[in-house]
């Protein structure tokens, strides 16, 4: 074991003690972080598994929706071949089940703990794994090449900011990014940054996320919302809010209040949140109604708490413009292309890191703005509430720039078939 990879276990060895602990903390809202707490230390059931086993890892929800369509290829293509699904976020976990129910296979990716990993591998024993963007992880990466599993990072993403993280402890994450066996990345800049770095060939495939095909079952129900929020009302909803950002919504519409029947919809990006918003939106006396309270919102009522969970694309298509939270604050931003799909005009702050190639290119499409602030962003949208010929001219532009950007899934399929096919997979 190279030395800066033996320290980093010792570092992880030396937290054991409070990972549990971790585990039944984020348990009080989170109840899933409870349960199959032995899987995180590479203890799993021993019901056999059919093999071929393909293994796919999704961090959490995004990562969870972008791998719908690496998992239908899988099975279309390997239709014998099992699937596992991991995750390290309950959310994930349960966006998984809800997309994919007893398809496939869902377990905890272990802790990055020799033991663990070794647990991990000893029962599932995959003939391929795919990792959605960027979840790495040095003792697992190591194990996987030593017994020659195959690893694809594919929907790769590296910002600068990552970049410079992974590269100021090169001799810990050289290593890592060389022992992967391919890398399909997002975009040309993804893929120069993931070069520096050590990574094996890369290839360009594009966003998958751009391939979300947005259900009738979504749209019927924005329709239905839209009844219920007021038919007429303008609506504009804050989406995948961070800690902090609803704040400072609510301080600038207290600065410069928007009409009084104009409706804000707010969907924390958490659903652990949804209380904290909810006391916020009390401690400020402003009059809320909860989704889940399931019913028509009131004249008088101006917001409504979002606390659901996979209805986002029906906000979407509810709303007559979408806030992509994460940007107001230093956080990287949300997925704004989920919002891009349903054509809905989009506003994003100014930190977009994390999807900073959809930002550019939606901006300059002239499907998105980007406001510098909470003040800049109230002003925007009172003006696009007020211009509906504005409106129209950035969801056209919002469909357009969506379509324009389709197929990175058949690109990644293209990419992938050979790489397995070479190793004996059929």
């Amino acid at each position: 074991m190279e030395f800066a990879r033996a320290l980093y276990t010792a570092l992880g060895i030396a937290m054991m003690p409070v990972l549990p602990l971790r585990l039944w903390w984020r348990g009080r809202r989170e109840p899933e972080y409870r349960r199959a707490i032995g899987e995180r230390f590479g203890r799993y059931e021993t019901t056999a598994v059919d093999a071929p086993l393909l293994w796919v890892h999704a961090v959490s929800v995004g990562e969870t929706r972008a791998a719908l369509p690496l998992i239908r290829w899988l099975k279309v293509e390997y239709p014998r071949a099992t699937i596992l699904l991991t995750h390290m976020t309950a959310t994930g976990r349960e966006t998984g089940r809800s997309l994919f129910g007893d398809g496939v296979i869902q377990a905890w990716l272990p802790y990055d703990l020799p033991f663990a990993v070794h647990g991990f591998f000893d029962r599932f024993r995959p003939a391929a794994g795919f990792l959605v963007e960027t979840e790495l992880w040095p003792n697992m990466v190591a194990h996987a090449h030593r017994m020659g599993i195959p690893l694809f990072l594919v929907n790769a993403r590296m910002s600068r900011r990552s970049a410079r993280g992974y590269a100021h402890v090169p001799s810990l994450t050289r290593p890592l990014f060389a022992r992967l066996t391919g890398v399909a990345a997002q975009s040309r800049g993804d893929a120069a940054r993931l070069a520096a770095l050590g990574s094996p060939p890369r290839v360009v495939t594009g966003n998958i996320k751009f391939d979300l095909a947005v259900p009738v079952e979504a749209r019927t129900l924005g329709h239905e919302l839209r009844i219920r929020f007021g038919a007429t009302r303008p609506v504009w909803v804050a989406a995948s809010t961070r800690d902090g950002e609803e704040a400072l919504i609510l301080d600038a519409l207290a600065q410069t209040p928007l009409p009084r029947e104009t409706l804000l919809v707010i969907v924390p990006r958490h659903p652990q949140r949804f209380a904290e918003v909810a006391a916020l939106l009390r401690t400020r006396g402003v009059a809320f109604i909860r989704r889940s309270d399931n019913r028509q919102v009131p004249a008088e009522v101006g917001v409504v708490l979002g606390d659901s969970m996979g209805e986002l694309l029906a906000y979407y298509a509810a709303a007559d413009l979408a806030f992509i939270g994460g940007s107001l604050l230093p956080l990287g931003g949300q997925n704004l292309i989920e919002a891009l799909a349903v054509g809905a005009p989009v506003l994003i702050g100014p930190h977009t890191y994390n999807f900073n190639e959809a930002a550019i290119g939606a901006v300059a499409a002239g499907a998105a703005q980007r406001v510098a602030d909470a003040e800049a962003l109230i002003q925007a949208v009172e003006a696009l509430l007020r211009d509906p010929a504005q409106r129209d001219a950035m969801q056209e532009a919002a469909c357009a720039f969506h379509a324009a950007h389709r197929g990175a899934t058949a690109r990644l399929m293209r990419w992938l078939g050979p790489h397995l096919h070479a190793r004996g997979l059929r």
